[in-house]
């Protein structure tokens, strides 16, 4: 394991050992990572409430944010996700197997169903669903179309893709670091 861990509330986070953890990636409080996930550089998950839950094989990709809320709304990511770059996750669901791109926001109790997509910079507003196989994008965001076999591939590529690259970094990472 790497990065800062930080405990809170009687709680530490706890952490696969097959997963990665960029050295400055933040996991505070009530934080659970499966195996096989990445956390990577920069990213901040503050479970200092209810709790975060990150499934198999996903990625959190750098500078990503993932918040809960103190009203008791934990933020939960499925299995399989590819979260991108700079997105904010605060108090939602995304199920397996979705795709959060870039710069993106999803705002308190929306959920993203399984295989649906958030546009780089979209802006899913709070209790807002994403029905399986939906592409929304904008500020706020609305249903663009429907997600094509192409994505769903692209969407299995890249969780793949970053399970393998976690792989390597930890592979890199020097015995002493653990």
């Amino acid at each position: 394991m790497s990065g800062l861990i930080v405990p809170f509330n009687g709680f530490v986070p706890q952490v696969h050992s097959t997963a990665f953890i960029a050295p400055n990636a933040t996991l505070i409080g009530e934080v659970e990572i499966a195996a096989n996930c990445s956390i990577w550089f920069g990213a901040v998950l503050r479970g200092d409430g209810p709790g975060i839950r990150i499934g198999e094989n996903s990625n959190i990709q750098d500078g990503t944010v993932i918040h809960i809320a103190a009203r008791g709304v934990c933020t939960v990511v499925g299995r399989n996700v590819t979260v991108g770059h700079l997105a904010l996750l605060h108090a939602c669901e995304v199920q397996d197997d979705a795709f959060i791109g870039m710069h993106s926001t999803v705002l308190d109790e929306a959920v993203i169903e399984t295989g649906a997509m958030v546009a780089a910079g979209a802006v899913v507003t709070p209790r807002k669903i994403v029905r399986k196989g939906e592409l929304w994008a904008g500020n706020p965001a609305v249903k663009m179309r429907d997600i094509n076999e192409k994505d769903i591939e692209s969407f299995r590529r890249s969780a793949a893709a970053y399970v393998r690259l976690g792989q390597r970094y930890l592979a890199d990472r020097p015995k002493a670091a653990e």
